[in-house]
């Protein structure tokens, strides 16, 4: 590995805090700055993971994003599934990560390689990939990446500083709610930076990141499309159950912006009111099909209709587990974090932390 060659390592301080976010986001932005980049995930998730040419999803989706040639992306060493962790705990996987990682950018070139951690401080010392660990082998700075919460969000912090000590390069503070971001700038901030924490970045709540496509939908619920099936590609902000009368649910329908509303295959009253508002799709329970005018109508305003073979509660469910794990796979997503990235992150302060400058002038 050249010397000049530096890593940055960004993790979490708790899973679906943005990593994968973030990291998009510093790498488009150096690119404009005209820096050579490469990415790597040591440890991630294969759908398949007998598959000898299975890669993680996230690393295909960013290598993608970012154009990145097949020699600036780094591999995967460990699929961090059940089978994995129940190999490493019956001893049949003695595999030395901590060598192999020793490795892994030896043979990378560019500016920077930009890393993407665990979720926490502890996912992968099994295998001796804690990003402490990766932190130490690779003589790596870290980037915190953590979601507001205003009663836990210190204590993770700092307990973070403590385990990293001065490999940590800097947090990045996301999906602040509005309400609380005078909050975070004028009282969280300035307390951290007195603690030696520096918050490079303060990224505001925004629905477009933490919805969910109706296509994902389809995938999780395995739902059936009964209309509009080029409209997958909608953005669900919010969920809505209809299981009150018709007055109440318009009063709730009319409250909501861009709904996934699930009600039973048999309430066509409740689905001609959601059609006339602000419902991205209708999910239909029990298996039943709906009234032809209710499909007229889907059809008309373009709104997909899915039918489920589940019951009301085990679809809310699926759904709202949908919403707690939000992916970055979508053009509406990585245009939003671009913006974001580019009002909220100070990366001209993540350049001189990291001993690097501009290759152009922005």
């Amino acid at each position: 590995m050249p010397q000049s060659m530096k890593s940055l390592l960004v993790g979490s301080t708790a899973a679906y805090s943005g990593r994968s976010a973030i990291i998009l986001g510093i790498a488009q932005q150096l690119q404009e700055r005209g820096l050579d980049i490469c990415y790597g995930k040591p440890i991630g998730i294969f759908e398949n993971p007998s598959d000898p040419h299975a890669v993680d999803a996230d690393v295909q989706f960013l290598s993608q994003t970012l154009k990145l040639p097949t020699e600036r992306v780094r591999p995967t060493l460990i699929s961090l599934d059940a089978a994995s962790v129940e190999n490493r705990l019956k001893g049949e996987d003695q595999r030395d990560y901590r060598t192999d990682f020793q490795q892994y950018t030896a043979t990378a070139s560019g500016d920077l390689c930009l890393l993407e951690g665990p979720s926490s401080l502890d996912e992968g010392k099994l295998f001796d990939l804690s990003i402490t660990q990766m932190a130490n082998v690779l003589n790596a700075s870290v980037l915190l990446v953590t979601r507001f919460c205003q009663t836990t969000i210190a204590d993770a912090l700092l307990a973070a500083q403590q385990a990293l000590g001065d490999r940590l390069l800097g947090v990045v503070i996301n999906d602040i709610p509005d309400a609380r971001l005078e909050f975070v700038r004028s009282a969280l901030q300035p307390f951290l930076a007195q603690q030696g924490i520096d918050v490079l970045g303060m990224l505001p709540h925004s629905e477009i990141l933490r919805s969910v496509s109706v296509g994902e939908l389809v995938h999780r619920l395995e739902a059936e499309i009964l209309c509009c099936p080029e409209r997958t590609d909608l953005m669900v902000e919010s969920l809505t159950i209809g299981a009150m009368n018709v007055n109440s649910a318009l009063k709730y329908f009319r409250k909501g912006h861009s709904m996934a509303v699930v009600t039973g295959g048999d309430r066509t009253d409740l689905q001609f009111a959601a059609l006339e508002t602000s419902t991205q799709c209708l999910i239909l329970t029990g298996q039943m099909s709906p009234d032809s005018m209710i499909l007229s109508r889907a059809e008309e305003l373009e709104v997909p209709i899915l039918s489920v073979d589940l019951d009301t509660l085990t679809t809310v469910e699926i759904i709202e587990q949908a919403f707690r794990e939000v992916e970055l796979h979508e053009a509406i997503k990585v245009q939003c974090v671009f913006e974001l990235m580019q009002q909220h992150f100070d990366t001209d302060r993540l350049l001189n932390k990291l001993g690097l400058s501009s290759a152009v002038t922005v």
